[in-house]
């Protein structure tokens, strides 16, 4: 089994974190904090909740007054740079350092009412180990105000600033506070994404992708009217609204199905759909198989797709889309299918025993639901 994420919080990375600390904090105590971190509940403690939890103890070593507190976390942060003290785990989409996402959440944590100093600081911080979450509360606390900064970080000469632009305003970003009135109203979004739609970053560009996906889900029409304004505009600009339009391709969106060129089925069927696997035990796949056919004279641009209606707790079913292919299909051509879904155990999904059900999508129209049971 992998190593659960929390454990990045290992001895090696305390013992460099240390370290530095003793380098920025005179009669630092080295037993008195690690015996604060590693507490009672340390062990039952998320990935997050640990990220919290050190902030929290580490306030009680760093100045009592908060602008004397931020220059020492910034004096840490320029001292681990130039000493290379345990940085260790780098995202791969972004390079910068995950461990110590903390010291912006002591900002979150500490700084919401000190607005000028703290947005300063993330600035810095989020050059070392991004804040996406950190800026959230400040949104919703100043929202004109941190909107026009996010704007002016959209333009900042590093990437991490200009991604932390878009990344930290998603109305919708996984495993951080919801943004409720950028989702009821996202267009002091717009002009930010506008700025980075041809980014040179690739990581600015995919956040912009996701902040419109997010957008999307609560705000269709505006999105699709950006689509059709940046279509073919740039080849990044291309991919963004492609990437970016995902929740509603598979929602099966007729005008964006038509923006991108999957247009009618007329003349496309499937045959002889059959499931190899009526009953699939957990752990296993769901196997099945099917032709597709082209029965036009010419050939067509084909987004071919199948949904698994999962049994919820309920005993309701709740639909989620994979994609097959999206490509195009010769004319008066049949093609065979074969595909399995897996159902072995994930932390992000539990199953529930009983009725499933497959369906073939074809250019956002669902064909005939076919049932299967997952077992124990």
């Amino acid at each position: 089994m992998a190593e659960p994420f929390k454990n990045i919080f290992n001895d090696e990375f305390f013992n460099g974190f240390m370290k530095a600390l003793k380098h920025i904090i005179d009669d630092f105590d080295e037993n008195s904090f690690l015996s604060q971190i590693i507490d009672d509940e340390w062990e039952n403690m998320g990935i997050m909740q640990r990220g919290r939890h050190i902030s929290t103890i580490l306030k009680n070593f760093l100045p009592i007054d908060y602008e004397s507190a931020i220059a020492k976390i910034l004096e840490l942060i320029n001292h681990i740079k130039e000493t290379q003290y345990w940085v260790s785990v780098k995202d791969t989409n972004f390079g910068l350092s995950l461990e110590y996402a903390f010291l912006g959440v002591f900002v979150e944590q500490y700084g919401l009412d000190d607005y000028k100093v703290s947005v300063e600081a993330l600035e810095e911080i989020t050059q070392f180990t991004s804040c996406e979450g950190p800026v959230r509360p400040f949104i919703i606390k100043y929202p004109n105000e941190m909107m026009e900064q996010m704007l002016v970080w959209s333009k900042h000469e590093n990437w991490a600033v200009r991604r932390v632009s878009s990344e930290g305003c998603r109305p919708r970003l996984p495993w951080h506070m919801a943004l409720p009135k950028l989702k009821e109203n996202p267009f002091p979004i717009i002009p930010i994404l506008e700025n980075l739609k041809n980014d040179e970053s690739e990581s600015v560009r995919k956040s912009v992708a996701n902040n419109l996906n997010d957008i999307a889900k609560d705000n269709p029409d505006i999105i699709i009217d950006l689509v059709r304004k940046w279509q073919g505009k740039s080849k990044n600009t291309d991919w963004i609204i492609k990437h970016g339009s995902r929740t509603l391709l598979k929602q099966g969106n007729s005008d964006v199905m038509e923006i991108f060129g999957f247009g009618s089925i007329k003349n496309i069927n499937i045959e002889d759909f059959h499931i190899s696997t009526p009953k699939v035990k957990i752990g296993e796949a769901l196997e099945f198989n099917f032709k597709l056919l082209n029965n036009n004279k010419q050939k067509n641009k084909i987004r071919l797709e199948y949904g698994i209606y999962y049994q919820k707790a309920n005993g309701k079913l709740s639909k989620k889309v994979y994609k097959i292919s999206e490509k195009e299909y010769k004319e008066n051509s049949i093609t065979q299918i074969n595909r399995k879904q897996s159902f072995r155990v994930i932390t992000t999904r539990k199953f529930h025993i009983g009725l499933h059900q497959v369906s073939i999508i074809i250019n956002g129209n669902e064909f005939e639901k076919y049932d299967f049971e997952l077992t124990e």
